[in-house]
């Protein structure tokens, strides 16, 4: 019954594809071991630590261009397991602290740093149908964040259900789910199980775009209208394959959204590593109405990945089968 479900699953799964991977930089600083969050701010990098014991790690690190930190931020408490860092169109910074391997926490967090801020805002939040584990967080056109969690197959999509509150629990909403395209055939060192599960997600900077990933492969959708949830839930994904990452969790857009940026966990000089983005690169808007309109031809559409998983009854098997711990926890 199990291999009829993986097939079930596989079937129609594109294939990705990866273009010319470049080293951009390599991250030589020995707090920075564990990352699990990217961000690309323009003069630089932003870069957060998975859940850490060592106070020195569990900060917010600002890189260089040249992936050197030149300064740090910290919690003013403990954040219990920051997976993914995201940044709003108004340069606001947002730590999701969601983490939850066992599905033990009652409640989750998210991190605000404001532009200039040098203190970050606590929020919580808790799911309505109980405990998730999640390494996802976007924010679209809106400024509301959204939770994608890495549940196998099918990945939540959670925003909260009313304004974020310094002083109590936001409860989150299920706005949707995402399934996952498994038959990529991508290589990494989780295997089918290392496609099952989103490990992270960004979001461009001009916010037309938004990739979620595996451990082996990113997803990118058209964001036309800056609903990031719709994009996901409704829209089409193109692949682009991240082939043999050793612990690939983070991932973000360049600052002209023409590529993705990915950095694994690891020791001694991790490279930042950048790819092709497999979407067109769109047009840039006009600066001025012109009083000769040049006819464009729409831009192609990427193929569907479709309902592939839908309806498949995975229940108490496909956790056993899928449900990923970490070489850290």
């Amino acid at each position: 019954m199990m291999g009829v479900l993986l097939m079930a699953a596989l079937t129609g799964a594109p294939v990705a594809t990866a273009g010319p991977a470049e080293t951009v930089c390599r991250i030589e600083d020995d707090r920075l071991v564990e990352i699990s969050g990217l961000v690309s701010d323009g003069s630089g990098y932003v870069v957060i630590n998975d859940s850490s014991d060592d106070d020195d790690r569990r900060r917010i690190f600002f890189l260089d261009e040249d992936c050197a930190v030149t300064r740090t931020v910290k919690y003013p408490s403990d954040p219990q397991d920051t997976e993914d860092l995201t940044r709003a169109a108004d340069g606001t910074l947002w730590v999701g602290d969601t983490g939850d391997n066992d599905k033990k926490r009652e409640s989750i967090a998210l991190w605000r740093l404001d532009p200039g801020s040098k203190k970050p805002e606590l929020f919580r939040l808790s799911y309505p149908d109980g405990p998730h584990d999640a390494e996802a967080l976007l924010v679209g056109a809106d400024g509301v964040p959204v939770i994608v969690t890495k549940d196998p197959l099918t990945a939540g999509v959670y925003v909260p259900d009313g304004e974020l509150r310094a002083d109590g629990t936001t409860t989150l909403r299920r706005a949707g789910g995402w399934g996952i395209p498994i038959g990529t055939g991508t290589s990494n060192p989780y295997g089918i199980r290392g496609r099952a599960v989103v490990t992270g997600g960004a979001v461009s900077p001009d916010g037309r775009r938004v990739a979620l990933r595996t451990y082996a492969d990113a997803f990118e959708f058209d964001v036309p209208d800056g609903d990031v949830v719709r994009a996901i839930t409704e829209g089409t994904a193109t692949p682009v394959a991240l082939p043999d990452e050793p612990q690939g969790e983070s991932i973000a857009y360049s600052t002209d959204g023409t590529a993705l940026l990915t950095v694994s966990e690891g020791k001694g000089g991790v490279p930042l590593t950048r790819y092709p983005s497999g979407l067109p690169v769109p047009p840039s808007p006009s600066p001025s109405p012109s009083p000769v309109v040049d006819a464009t031809s729409p831009l192609d559409r990427p193929f569907p990945v479709g309902a592939m998983i839908a309806g498949i009854a995975f229940a108490g098997a496909a956790v056993t089968l899928f449900a990923m711990r970490r070489r850290h926890h």
